[in-house]
């Protein structure tokens, strides 16, 4: 089942520290991007995960730049293969325009976040990219934490 053609299915509960899981297929750009947003505006308010189906070996180097311009560190991250126990422990699974598979357990809140590939793209061209997820994680924020 291909995550995209999926709506919102359920909400965040408000009574634990809620888990969200951000899903790509080489875990190397989008995903830890927005992983690396998530954890430094949440903290320890959210506990973050980031898989891909296909992992890279490393991050994609211009994406570990673009976030070193907004003062987020992700260049020791190591890309992660998805499991079916990731998505199982997560409350929030949000696919990264790359149309993986994500196996899909009732409770959850699915999204899909079409978003551009940095890979192979220079800085200039990553910047926007990063924003639009910036800008995502703020509103997602404001969905699943009280105020």
């Amino acid at each position: 089942m291909i995550i995209y053609a999926l709506t919102m299915i359920s909400t965040v509960s408000t009574t634990a520290i809620p888990t969200v899981l951000f899903v790509c297929v080489h875990n190397a750009g989008r995903s830890q991007m927005a992983a690396g947003y998530l954890q430094h505006f949440a903290g320890h308010r959210v506990q973050v995960l980031s898989a891909g189906s296909a992992p890279k070996d490393q991050i994609n180097p211009v994406a570990i730049d673009a976030m070193a311009e907004e003062g987020i560190d992700i260049a020791h991250n190591v890309p992660t293969v998805l499991t079916v126990e990731a998505v199982k422990e997560s409350d929030v699974v949000i696919t990264m325009g790359c149309g993986d598979a994500c196996p899909i357990f009732p409770g959850k809140r699915y999204e899909e976040w079409e978003l551009e590939d940095p890979a192979g793209q220079d800085i200039d061209s990553v910047r926007p990219i990063r924003d639009e997820i910036k800008g995502r994680i703020q509103a997602l924020l404001a969905e699943i934490l009280p105020a």
